[in-house]
């Protein structure tokens, strides 16, 4: 068993794998995310996005001289009904987020990453409307949380292949 462990450490050391979180010269991906300044995203969706980005990036409080922007743009939601009674009423709705992110580098003013962030998450629609506005608050919140983790992964990503 022990030759086996042995064997697959070397394996995966030989195929170049590294973790993304590792100390790369003197360099990590948490110092980088330390370095963004994430913009103010509006609406309700878009504060609690970026809440959820800050909670992920600043381990060590906000940056005071940052070296990257993140804008997050066009946070748009898109809710479609779906499971159809006899009676034609939905039992189901899907929430569908999509957005832009774009991360600026502040000494040279460009875009060095730009990609598209896409979260779907559905909920039930239940005969209390109430019960019904929480189920889909709580599939929001799920799929915004699913959009912070995406920024985060590009983003880690991006600064792994530096």
């Amino acid at each position: 068993m022990r030759a086996f462990t042995l064997f697959a450490i070397l394996l995966l050391n030989a195929c170049g794998f590294t973790p993304i979180y590792a100390d790369k010269q003197n360099t990590s991906v948490q110092g980088n995310l330390d370095q963004i300044e994430i913009a103010i995203i509006p609406d309700r969706s878009g504060q609690f996005l970026r809440n959820e980005l800050i909670d992920r990036f600043y381990k060590g409080g906000y940056p005071s001289s940052p070296a990257y922007r993140l804008d997050v743009n066009d946070l748009r939601e898109t809710i479609f009904d779906f499971d159809i009674t006899q009676e034609s009423e939905a039992t189901r709705q899907q929430i569908r987020l999509t957005s832009t992110m774009d991360l600026i580098d502040l000494k040279t003013g460009q875009s060095v990453l730009k990609r598209s962030i896409v979260a779907v998450t559905s909920n039930n629609i239940l005969e209390s409307e109430f019960a019904t506005r929480i189920t889909e608050q709580s599939a929001r919140e799920a799929a915004l949380n699913d959009m912070a983790r995406q920024i985060e992964r590009q983003l880690s990503l991006y600064f792994t292949s530096l």
